[in-house]
């Protein structure tokens, strides 16, 4: 049977999680925004997903804005908060290893007028507090931060960044908790931020639908327009299905937290134990502030592709880093900006574990990709692997 471990890039829905859902694709169909019968059914189901969400991450039903997914989130955020702050300042900061969907939509507001700053990190994708601090001047009005990389599993310094962000007067706080919400114990409003994205897929909810947790008081701009669902945030009729199964996700995940965060990183680490024992690989981002799903490795010398095509030919499914990025031919900006060259960066491998994931399926995958790797280096063209026979 095929072994999934791509768990960071999304999650099976769990079938708790479309129970919660199939009444909404049927029966209760309505338009949450008509006044009759079906329309009420409808609005109390959304109102009941936006107040147990709420519940799951610590916030207020009235602070949670359902979207198509995570990016959404991110874009409303970031334009949101850049467009509303334009009269006070232009300048935006943000790390070097954010997920594309901060990266372009800061790329995007440049062409606008917008100046954006990008704080470097160390060799582990970690950024220095003081380093954010220091890029924030009088006509900074963003700061936003991925809270754990869905690349390399490194966690930010989120909290210590909030505290020099809150010092200046003005200054909005985005962080991306896309990746992060569901493996760390999680409340939005712990975080000192103003804005939080997150996606339901990651979750083991259905995909396209995410939330944006606004905090309250905080002006943002609406974009996209057109009704005045989500209480005049986001225009356009609401995914209720979507979002009850977002919510039922999110609750579930918050009640089992203490017991599956501790046994998902001991299988995390026993994989990457076995990956790294081969010789073959270096682990990439930090060895202990980490999100306790993913391990990310660079196998010097290997395409990291042709490590993940070998290993779909043996039934088991990883990914070469960021599944939005899939198909490009770029290497990755994260690895990049931890300094690996671009030779290296090639070789980017990332596995990532999930709440289904067995002890069995690990001890295959510990048997497995070791073997893989040794065959793909002994058979690339592109340079003697480091630790592989014969190198020095």
């Amino acid at each position: 049977m095929p072994i999934y471990l791509d768990h960071a890039a999304t999650t099976p829905v769990r079938p708790e999680v479309l129970e919660a859902m199939l009444p909404l694709l049927g029966g209760t169909f309505g338009n949450p925004s008509s006044a009759h019968a079906f329309g009420r059914a409808a609005r109390e189901a959304l109102d009941d997903a936006h107040e147990r969400l709420a519940r799951a991450v610590g916030a207020d039903a009235r602070e949670i804005v359902f979207t198509s997914g995570g990016t959404e989130a991110t874009n409303l955020a970031v334009k949101g908060a850049a467009w509303a702050g334009r009269p006070r300042g232009h300048r935006l900061v943000t790390t070097a290893v954010e997920h594309h969907a901060t990266h372009h939509t800061l790329r995007y507001l440049e062409k606008f007028g917008f100046e954006v700053v990008e704080v470097g990190v160390d060799r582990y994708g970690r950024v220095d507090p003081d380093d954010v601090e220091r890029a924030l001047t009088d006509r900074t009005t963003l700061v936003s931060i991925i809270l754990g990389n869905n690349e390399v599993g490194t966690l930010e310094p989120v909290l210590e960044i909030a505290e020099r962000v809150r010092a200046r007067r003005g200054v909005l706080l985005h962080v991306d908790a896309v990746q992060a919400a569901p493996w760390t114990e999680f409340s939005v409003d712990s975080l000192g931020a103003d804005l939080v994205s997150l996606a339901a897929h990651k979750a083991e909810g259905p995909k396209g639908v995410g939330a944006l947790w606004i905090r309250r008081g905080t002006h943002l701009l609406a974009q996209q327009h057109g009704g005045g669902q989500e209480r005049h945030r986001r225009a356009g009729t609401e995914n209720v299905a979507g979002a009850v199964g977002m919510a039922r996700a999110f609750e579930l995940r918050a009640a089992e937290r203490a017991e599956l965060l501790p046994r998902v990183r001991a299988q995390r680490d026993r994989l990457a134990a076995a990956v790294v024992a081969s010789g073959l690989v270096e682990l990439t981002g930090h060895p202990v502030d980490r999100l306790p799903h993913i391990a990310s490795f660079v196998a010097r010398g290997m395409e990291g592709g042709s490590v993940a095509l070998a290993l779909d030919l043996e039934g088991i499914a990883i990914s070469t880093g960021s599944a939005c990025a899939s198909g490009s031919t770029e290497v990755s900006h994260v690895l990049t900006a931890m300094g690996y060259p671009n030779d290296e960066a090639r070789g980017q491998l990332r596995i990532s574990l999930g709440r289904t994931t067995t002890d069995a399926e690990v001890d295959a995958a510990c048997r497995v990709v070791p073997d893989v790797l040794a065959r793909v280096a002994e058979g690339s063209p592109i340079a003697e692997v480091a630790g592989a026979p014969g190198a020095s």
